[in-house]
C-alpha cells in the first residue's frame, strides 16, 4: 500500500486506529515525521491550539542550531480530548491528552552531543508550560511501573534545559522494570554508540497501545502501553540513508537487540505512522522496507 495515498489526508479505518490505541476518531488524519525544520505550537491562556506551518522556531545547541526534526501534527477529537504537538529544546513530541502519554517523541542526535555534563536530575514532574491534562509522579507511585523515557536522559546531556525538559512526564510512559533497565536501556546506550560512528541519527520513539490489557494507573488514569517502538535513520560513510527499528512488548525480554529488530515498515504497518516521509518516495520505500542489523553493529 502506497503511505504517502494512505496519510495525505485520506481517512483511516478504525481499526488502524484502534491499533495505534491514541484514542481517536476514525476520521483522523495521521502523523508525519521527518528531518528539517521545526513547527512550533501554540499554547496560552491554558487552552490548546494547533501550531501555524509558517511558524518555525530554532534555538541554540552546541552546534549552534538546535537538532532539527520536522513534525506534522492533524488533530483529532474525541470527548473534547486532542492531540497536541510540543516542542521542547532537545525533542518533539506529539502528547496524547487522554492517555497522558505521548504519542511518539522524535529528535535529532548528534555525537558532539553525547558528551555534555550536564547529568541525569531524577527530578521527575508535569510539564509546567503545558495547561492541558497530564500525568504526575504520584500515578507512577505504587503502580509496579517504571518512568520510561521515550527521549531518554543519556541523549539529552548538552544542556541544562534539556536534561531538565526530559524528566517532564510528557516524554514519559509505564513501562516494565526489566524491559526499562534491561533491554530498552541496552538500545538507549546502542544509538548512543551507533552516533559515535554515523555523527547523526534520527530517532523516533513511542507507546503502542492494541489492547489495553494493562489500563491505566494512578488518579490520573495514566494508560499502559502494551508495547514500545524506537525507528532509527543515519546516513552510511558514503551517504546512503539507513534504517532500523525495534519492537518491545511491554514486558521482560530476553535475547540480543536482534532478536526485536524489523524494518520500519513493519512498525508503520503496526502503529499507522509514516515515519521519514519527505524522503523521496523511491528512496523511502527502500530505505524503511529492509534492515540490517550487522549495519548497526547490532548483535
Amino acid at each position: 500500500m502506497n503511505k504517502k495515498t494512505l496519510f495525505a489526508g485520506r481517512l483511516l479505518p478504525l481499526s488502524v486506529v484502534l491499533a495505534l490505541g491514541l484514542f481517536l476518531a476514525p476520521s483522523c488524519r495521521f502523523i508525519n515525521s521527518f528531518v528539517e525544520g521545526w513547527q512550533e505550537e501554540s499554547l496560552s491562556d491554558g487552552n490548546e491550539r494547533e501550531p501555524a506551518p509558517s511558524q518555525v522556531k530554532e534555538s541554540a545547541s552546541p552546534e549552534g542550531t538546535l537538532p532539527k526534526v520536522r513534525l506534522e501534527e492533524a488533530y483529532c477529537f474525541e470527548k473534547g480530548e486532542k492531540n497536541i504537538l510540543i516542542e521542547k529544546m532537545g525533542y518533539t513530541l506529539s502528547y496524547n491528552s487522554a492517555a497522558r502519554i505521548p504519542n511518539w517523541v522524535a529528535y535529532e542526535l548528534l555525537d558532539s552531543e553525547l558528551y555534555g555534563d550536564f547529568r541525569r536530575s531524577g527530578d521527575f514532574k508535569p510539564d509546567p508550560d503545558f495547561k492541558g491534562r497530564q500525568a504526575y509522579d504520584s500515578d507512577y507511585r505504587g503502580s509496579g511501573w517504571d518512568r520510561g523515557h521515550m527521549a531518554p536522559s543519556g541523549d539529552m546531556k548538552w544542556s541544562s534545559q534539556t536534561q531538565r525538559e526530559c524528566f517532564y512526564l510528557i516524554n514519559v510512559c509505564p513501562q516494565n522494570h526489566n524491559l526499562n533497565a534491561g533491554a530498552w536501556n541496552d538500545l538507549e546506550k546502542q544509538v548512543r554508540y551507533e552516533c559515535r560512528y554515523y555523527k547523526k541519527i534520527w530517532v523516533v520513539s513511542g507507546p503502542i497501545v492494541q489492547t489495553g490489557r494493562y489500563g491505566t494507573i494512578g488518579d490520573n488514569k495514566v494508560q499502559v502501553p502494551d508495547a514500545f517502538f524506537k525507528a532509527l535513520l543515519a546516513k552510511d560513510k558514503k551517504g546512503r540513508y539507513i534504517s532500523i527499528a525495534f519492537y518491545f512488548p511491554n514486558e521482560s525480554v530476553s535475547g540480543p537487540l536482534s532478536d526485536y529488530a524489523c524494518s520500519v515498515n513493519e512498525i508503520e504497518e503496526i502503529t499507522g505512522l509514516d515515519l521519514f516521509y519527505q524522503l523521496d518516495s523511491a528512496i523511502q520505500e527502500e530505505v524503511e522496507g529492509k534492515f540490517a542489523p550487522s549495519q548497526w553493529k547490532i548483535k
